[in-house]
């Protein structure tokens, strides 16, 4: 072999051996990587056993906590929309200063005689979603929906004090179970609830305010039956499910509202004047709501009674004589599970 011939020889030789260590390294980093995809992939299906699988997989909560809203908690609220003062007490401030301040609010119930050391108080944005108009607009239902920006802001605002949103609908002379769908990227999320207020649904023909217009037990059903379907198949907390009312017409057939576990169906006394007057016409509108304490020493129900119907009422700073203190509102028979300020 000449020197030239082994010069050659040599190099190849070298190559060879460089080659060789870069396909054993890549096959050493191949493995690597295989088995931490893996150990990845087991762990988003649940595979791996482990205490951050078992927190991915674990299901959304409230804001403070738990998955029933009632009768868990009572639930403190501030209602109205930002398009006007007289729409309540959300349109006389921005909605984050409208939270602080019912937050404040919600502890002096959680203090007040009567409360309960077992029954948490959570707070609550009422935002009116959907807004009857005396002018037609351009599709003639007579209603207005708020914009996306605006829902979102107030959201953002619920959640700064671990609160909820709840969404309401006055449709005018749309239908009710078309609004409520409407808000299904919001009802989906595990914060949000949906009130109904059938004072402002009136039919073809009849302006918003003109009437006291009215639902039917059986679209109430349709509205917590669909609330229902969504919680079971997004795993979601139960849902708050409000309906408005201050005459016995309001809610026709009302001993036909059907109870849901996945639902807490509260009744809201809407009316305004004094104290006495408030009171007349909760004591007949409210709803006996059996309880017993269970092992915990905390309120519960059967499970066949999860969905109530609950008891709601509601105060309006300016139209009310005589605003009522927490410690009366608690002193109602039975005491309220959702207090309402507008």
């Amino acid at each position: 072999m000449t020197a030239g011939s082994a010069t050659r020889h040599d190099r190849w030789a070298e190559q060879q051996r460089i080659y060789r260590r870069r396909r054993v390294l890549a096959l050493v980093v191949g493995v690597v990587l295989l088995a931490l995809l893996v150990r990845g992939c087991s762990a988003l299906v649940g595979g791996g056993g482990g205490e951050e699988a078992s927190e991915a997989a674990a299901p959304p909560e409230l804001p403070r906590g738990g998955r029933l809203v009632l009768p868990r908690h009572r639930i403190v609220a501030y209602y109205g929309a930002p398009q006007d003062p007289e729409l309540g007490v959300l349109g006389e401030t921005p909605p984050e200063e409208a939270a602080r301040t019912l937050a404040r609010r919600a502890g002096e119930y959680h203090r007040a005689p009567g409360a309960g050391p077992a029954r948490p108080v959570l707070p609550a944005l009422e935002l009116i979603s959907t807004l009857a108009q005396s002018a037609p607009g351009d599709d003639g239902l007579h209603r207005l929906r708020q914009e996306d920006a605006t829902i979102r802001r107030h959201l953002r605002a619920a959640r700064a004090i671990k609160g909820l949103l709840v969404l309401d609908v006055q449709p005018g002379q749309a239908d009710f179970v078309e609004e409520v769908r409407a808000l299904e990227p919001y009802l989906s999320q595990p914060d949000v609830g949906l009130a109904l207020d059938p004072e402002w649904s009136v039919p073809d023909g009849t302006q918003p305010g003109s009437v006291i217009g009215s639902m039917d037990a059986e679209v109430v059903n349709e509205v917590s039956a669909y609330l229902a379907r969504l919680v079971r198949l997004r795993d979601l907390p139960q849902k708050l499910l409000i309906v408005h009312q201050f005459t016995d017409e309001m809610i026709t057939n009302r001993d036909l509202l059907a109870s849901r576990p996945e639902v807490a169906l509260v009744l809201n006394m809407d009316g305004f004047g004094t104290a006495e007057q408030k009171q007349g016409v909760y004591d007949r509108l409210s709803q006996p709501t059996p309880r017993g304490p269970d092992r915990l020493g905390q309120e519960s129900l059967a499970r066949e009674r999860l969905g109530g119907p609950y008891n709601g009422f509601k105060l309006f700073f300016r139209e009310d004589t005589g605003l009522m203190s927490p410690r009366d509102v608690l002193g109602l028979r039975p005491a309220p599970d959702v207090v309402v300020y507008e």
